[in-house]
């Protein structure tokens, strides 16, 4: 009975620690690894982001979870030392809301950001570290984002 009860837990461990190792994106094309950059978006890739992105329903729903961090945050005292992953989450919400043509990828570790991919203009370069900044919790931002104009989707 021990040993069916440790393997339960040790089973239940293993699952877990499997399923929290995800990394946030702001869509489902953006790169796997802040170590890559990305590849150059289609047009069609470009517009289904971008159509998501700017969704009524999507960015409720992400105000809503910047909400819930913040005041989850300001209950602990809000000097607590953030979860990698919810500061992680985090920033990628706060850059998705804001920069929806984008494919970024968003590590923490420390309070350290990196984040990688790609954006259609200089101008959606610029915001990211100021926007990465304004989640509390965040020391510093590493930006690993190249601006790739939209690739013409040769299906179209």
């Amino acid at each position: 009975m021990k040993k069916i009860t440790l393997l339960v837990l040790s089973s239940i461990l293993l699952l877990g620690t499997v399923a929290c190792d995800n990394k946030a994106k702001t869509s489902s094309s953006a790169p796997d690894s802040t170590e890559k950059t990305g590849e150059v978006p289609t047009d069609k890739t470009i517009l289904a982001n971008q159509k998501d992105a700017t969704s009524q329903v999507r960015r409720d729903q992400l105000n809503a979870d910047i909400r819930a961090r913040e005041q989850r945050n300001q209950l602990t005292g809000g000097n607590t030392t953030r979860a990698n992953s919810d500061l992680a989450n985090e920033v990628r919400s706060k850059l998705e809301a804001n920069i929806p043509s984008s494919q970024l990828t968003v590590v923490a570790k420390d309070g350290a950001i990196v984040v990688a991919g790609t954006v259609q203009n200089q101008d959606q370069l610029n915001k990211i570290d100021a926007l990465a900044k304004e989640i509390k919790g965040v020391k510093s931002v590493k930006v690993s984002v190249k601006i790739a104009s939209a690739a013409p989707n040769p299906k179209l």
